[in-house]
């Protein structure tokens, strides 16, 4: 399975990081295009130079493990397609070029779920999303989500739980079913 990875998903971290852990255990394809990679470091760069330059600095990495994830949209296909925003429309171009089943977003108004069928796309949020595989692949996800919050600790110095993390990360149904780590 396909998926491209939005922006607003990619940023912030314990999401993107809980998105590619999944994809790591082999759970679905992750794609992306240099605009989406460039979005989310613009972001970043809103709140210091820093986390621009880390930011990236994870977008190397990122492309490094993932080489084949990146897709670009022919420029005939961006103009034929229309979205309530048209800032948003090299997204849903970027998943019809990498044959992508699926836009992973928290931008529901913005993609609209008729809009996107006419072109053979789904869209879901990335909490559905990362629930539906603990679902089917719980011990995967077990091991994620360890990892992640191992990090979280680490980095904050913080004794997070794993519920926590995950609600203030906007992925509370996947918190509630990661709770027993």
């Amino acid at each position: 399975m396909k998926l491209l990875l939005d922006a607003c998903v990619l940023y912030p971290t314990v999401m993107r990081e809980m998105l590619i852990g999944a994809a790591s255990a082999g759970l679905y394809t992750p794609l992306w295009s240099d605009r989406i990679l460039e979005e989310w470091a613009r972001a970043a760069g809103k709140h210091s130079g820093a986390q621009e330059a880390q930011a990236r600095g994870e977008i190397a990495m990122l492309c490094a493990a993932w080489p084949k994830a990146s897709v670009t949209a022919p420029d005939a296909l961006t103009a034929r397609l229309w979205l309530p925003d048209p800032n948003d429309i090299h997204v849903l171009a970027a998943a019809i070029a990498g044959s992508a089943d699926t836009i992973i977003t928290l931008n529901k108004k913005d993609f609209p779920k008729n809009i996107l069928a006419e072109e053979g796309v789904d869209r879901l949020d990335s909490d559905a999303l990362l629930y539906q595989f603990w679902l089917n692949a719980p011990d995967a996800m077990d091991a994620v989500g360890a990892h992640v919050l191992d990090t979280a600790q680490r980095l904050s110095g913080e004794p997070w739980t794993i519920r926590a993390l995950m609600k203030k990360a906007r992925l509370p149904r996947l918190g509630k079913a990661l709770s027993s780590l």
